[in-house]
């Protein structure tokens, strides 16, 4: 079994947990894929010991059976670059606190290695966006799993968006940006701006204002299918746009539009592992004195 790493941004107590990984992915005769960003950040003379791969952004990755994001919810995102389109199962164990992406702790790593070679996991699909642009923007990763953005740079005021859907106008958002996120991103910044909570299957998206003059401007849900348009306009002239933590500069004749990418992510779901459950957990449903 091929066996791609990713990690970033270990903290100092993290050598010993990675290398029993490593050293449980040997005793498994895995072969494994490090990434260079992953082998330049870990200090260990377990690197030393065994065989590896290793691989670069951008590299062609289909041949991997499974890919592993050590890190947070940042790390899963980059990790997603690095899968593409080759659709690469992933699993997140998270180093830090618990993410809605990454699931799997630090302390059921060893677990969750047993259950993937066991064959006792499911695959979940998420969709993602892909931005179109001209000029082109941000190369090969014009994708998304989580949000495409739209805000203001260089200054205090406001800036207006128009958003057309299929050409149709939707509203001209007076705000200081504008989120379009995917239901695997309505429970990062869509939801701090007042976005709802959308099912990972829910073949939809959600535009969401942010910080919006007008108080009726309220966050919309829109299927999936559709494609949806930008127009910019205010004092600065230059805007800032993201995919996930990606950002560009652009000005106001930069052509925008998002729709849904042909290419999807899949994520390993371990036994006991469930949306709703990282729902309950990260927003603390049903956690009252009275209950």
């Amino acid at each position: 079994m091929r066996i791609g790493l990713h990690g970033r941004d270990f903290q100092t107590n993290s050598s010993r947990f990675i290398e029993k990984l490593l050293e449980q992915l040997m005793q498994y005769n895995a072969e494994i894929w490090l990434s260079s960003k992953f082998i330049k950040q870990v200090r260990s003379a377990v690197l030393k010991e065994i065989k590896y791969k290793s691989f670069e952004l951008g590299d062609n990755l289909k041949t991997l059976d499974f890919f592993i994001s050590l890190g947070g919810d940042g790390t899963m995102l980059e990790s997603v670059t690095y899968v593409s389109k080759a659709e690469v199962p992933i699993l997140g164990i998270n180093t830090g606190r618990l993410g809605f992406l990454a699931t799997t702790s630090r302390e059921n790593a060893h677990k969750a290695f047993e259950s993937l070679f066991k064959g006792d996991y499911t695959i979940e699909s998420r969709t993602l966006l892909k931005l179109i642009s001209s000029p082109r923007l941000f190369g090969s990763l014009n994708f998304a799993l989580n949000d495409f953005t739209i805000m203001k740079k260089d200054t205090s005021s406001m800036i207006t968006v128009h958003v057309y859907v299929n050409g149709e106008l939707l509203n001209s958002y007076w705000a200081d940006g504008v989120i379009v996120s995917t239901p695997t991103g309505s429970t990062g910044y869509s939801l701090s701006c007042g976005g709802p909570l959308l099912y990972p299957k829910s073949e939809s998206f959600v535009i969401t204002p942010v910080s919006p003059h007008n108080l009726g401007s309220r966050p919309i849900v829109i299927a999936d299918n559709e494609t949806i348009s930008f127009q910019i306009e205010g004092r600065s002239k230059k805007y800032l746009v993201s995919l996930d933590s990606r950002f560009e500069t652009i000005d106001e004749t930069v052509k925008l539009s998002v729709k849904r990418e042909k290419f999807k992510v899949k994520l390993v779901m371990l036994p006991g592992q469930h949306y709703f459950k990282t729902l309950r957990q990260k927003l603390n449903w049903g956690l009252d004195i009275r209950n």
